[in-house]
């Protein structure tokens, strides 16, 4: 379990073992190079941990654990979780400022403790086998390696997945299987009953700070200056992402700020113009002569598609994971950790599906839902489809979005294959299976508890509870822990994500200007062309691969055997979407690529493996094995 992490730690790896328990650890030594191996313990041996991540206020807990009484051996964060769990028990995750995973075992309460991080930063698996056994890593193939784990695929991850990309919190593509979803813990003592993950942390969308734009700038300044001060801690070097874009590029400058040599900067460049925004990046990096460097990824870089299935472990069809694990690949040449960008679009309201979405709120807004349902469901219906016309006339998409509600009507846009498509994907078995599950039951579940009727709050709050976590979060981990880099997010200061949830929506999308407080705050900092150009993105040219190089193998794969013998879909639909792509007459690139992904997982999981070996970690009735990296 643990070598199979090995990616994720290569400069060391130890074990503890003792009755009933065992835990393991792969190192990426940063902080305390010298001291800081894990497993590690408190005074008298009776607490361990394995630890994933970084706890930023660290230095701070330090003095206030030894006026406890708490004696350090070590200059690492990981030994500040120790003794906060001696000090404040279950209450010690609302101490830690940063991006972790652990799990804990104190002998002596024989009680086992997991966490994981507000914002699911970081990631944790586990199962809880049918012998009481309990599995947990980093990385689903951790957990796969002890070989109990039974490889049932449940159905409904295969809805989320299709609708989202991704497989949602808590539920994993196997049906035994789940990931402790962010703000969550999980206590276990032994000999109690199965233990249920619970909630530590939300954020509260209240809206009500009454400050003006001038003193929100100042403020937003000073708090993005302490958080990435925090991140800059390491004992390694390090630099940061450079797209070009308003987060990285905001991330870089007050970076330069604050360091004393020139900052170390990476950013993709494209060889196809309509993706590439390296000019971007370098305006920043000239202004703030930045030890900049730029790779070119070439327009038919698609050779990684089996590598993202092993990294991913559950189908992940976000096609951006192709330039993320190239970027991250070309910043390890030169550093061990890289700060990012990533949650700005969340939490500042960048994206331009928010302002479409605003847009249509106010047209909800004008009649009651029953009404709206009536009237616009039956246009949507009857309104022929038109993708190949300019936005303008696709009417039907219109005349859809406004018969629904507001939480529907986020779900559709954000999903990739919609429900009319899904119902035709799936197969009649499979639609059996599902009992009438429809993966918009994530979105309704989180709004349920978002308590706000803001309706761009309220997108936000889904946002980073589905997509910011399942998408992005995943995307980066993987992809930068396939390379043993580390990747730190300033934007995702949990701190500086509940005072920007206290601002008006005004301040974030002002008329149709997204990010709009964190725009003002940086103009004395960064040009005008960064910060008011218009998105780009970090895309693939999916579309003309699959008509053109990758057509052959589009073929394949979507009517190969791997998909058609799970009875899972319905194979004249396959044949619909390969043959309507592929003679221009629809753009089915992001459906296709989601089915390559989803055959690429089959493969990897079902069909080019052989059968692992079980090795036990101890026959006892309650029993605990990891391997967090």
């Amino acid at each position: 379990m643990n070598d199979a992490q090995f990616h994720r730690g290569p400069d060391e790896g130890s074990l503890h073992v003792e009755p009933g328990l065992g835990f393991g650890h792969r190192r990426l030594s940063i902080i305390d190079v010298a001291t800081g191996q894990q497993p590690l313990f408190n005074e008298d041996r009776s607490v361990v941990i394995v630890f994933n991540g970084e706890i930023y206020n660290y230095q701070e807990l330090i003095p206030e654990l030894q006026a406890l009484g708490h004696v350090f051996r070590t200059r690492s964060d990981t030994e500040c979780i120790v003794h906060a769990w001696e000090a404040w028990g279950e209450a010690c995750v609302q101490r830690l400022r940063g991006m972790f995973a652990f799990a804990l075992w104190d002998r002596n309460q024989q009680t086992l403790f997991m966490a994981r991080d507000r914002l699911g930063v970081k990631p944790l698996f586990y199962s809880m086998l049918p012998d009481g056994m309990l599995l947990f890593g980093s990385e689903l193939k951790s957990v796969l390696a002890h070989g109990a784990l039974q490889r049932d695929v449940d159905p409904l991850a295969i809805e989320e997945y299709f609708a989202l990309g991704y497989v949602a919190e808590p539920r994993t593509v196997f049906r035994q299987a789940r990931k402790l979803a962010p703000g969550h813990l999980l206590v276990w003592r032994r000999g109690e009953p199965e233990p249920q993950p619970r909630e530590y942390w939300d954020v509260t969308f209240s809206l009500d700070n009454p400050i003006g734009v001038e003193d929100a700038c100042e403020e937003l300044q000073r708090r993005l200056r302490e958080s990435i001060k925090l991140r800059l801690v390491s004992e390694v070097p390090l630099g940061a992402f450079l797209s070009g874009g308003v987060d990285s590029s905001s991330v870089v400058a007050v970076m330069a700020g604050l360091s004393d040599r020139p900052v170390r900067t990476c950013s993709i460049s494209f060889d196809d113009p309509r993706f590439n925004e390296s000019q971007f990046a370098q305006v920043v990096a000239d202004r703030y002569r930045t030890d900049h460097h730029v790779e070119t990824v070439e327009s038919d870089d698609f050779n990684l598609v089996d590598t993202l299935a092993h990294l991913y472990d559950e189908p992940y069809a976000d096609s951006s994971a192709i330039p993320t694990y190239r970027v991250c690949q070309l910043a390890r040449k030169r550093v061990t950790v890289a700060l990012s960008g990533d949650g700005g679009d969340e939490s500042f309201g960048g994206y331009r599906r928010y302002r479409m979405h605003m847009m249509e709120e106010r047209m909800r807004a004008m009649l009651p839902h029953g009404l709206r349902r009536l009237v616009f469901g039956t246009l949507g219906r009857l309104y022929p489809k038109a993708d190949w016309a300019p936005r303008v006339f696709r009417a039907k998409t219109t005349f859809e979005g406004m018969s629904r509600s507001s939480v529907e009507a986020y779900f559709h846009s954000m999903s990739i294959l919609r429900g009319p498509m899904r119902d035709q994907l799936f197969s009649a078995r499979l639609k059996r299976e599902l009992g009438g599950y429809d993966a918009r039951t994530v979105f309704e579940r989180h709004a349920a508890k978002a308590r706000t009727e803001d309706p761009l709050a309220l997108i936000q709050y889904l946002d980073l509870k589905t997509y910011l976590v399942g998408d992005i979060n995943t995307k980066v981990d993987r992809a930068s822990m396939a390379h043993s880099l580390e990747v730190r997010e300033p934007l995702m200061d949990h701190p500086l994500v509940e005072w920007l949830a206290t601002l008006p929506s005004g301040l974030k999308l002002h008329g149709s200007e997204g990010k709009f407080l964190l725009k003002k705050a940086m103009e004395p900092s960064l040009p005008h062309e960064i910060l008011y150009r218009p998105k780009m993105g970090f895309a693939v040219p999916l579309a003309q691969w699959f008509r053109g190089p990758l057509r052959q193998r589009v073929k394949d794969c979507v009517l190969g055997e791997p998909l058609l013998s799970t009875g899972w879909f319905d194979a004249g639909y396959l044949r619909h979407l390969v043959e309507a792509h592929h003679n221009g007459s629809r753009d089915y690139s992001a459906p296709l690529w989601t089915l390559l992904m989803f055959d690429a997982f089959l493969r990897k999981t079902f069909h080019a493996r052989s059968e692992p070996t079980a090795t036990m970690a101890a026959n006892s009735a309650r029993t605990t094995a990891s391997a967090v990296a």
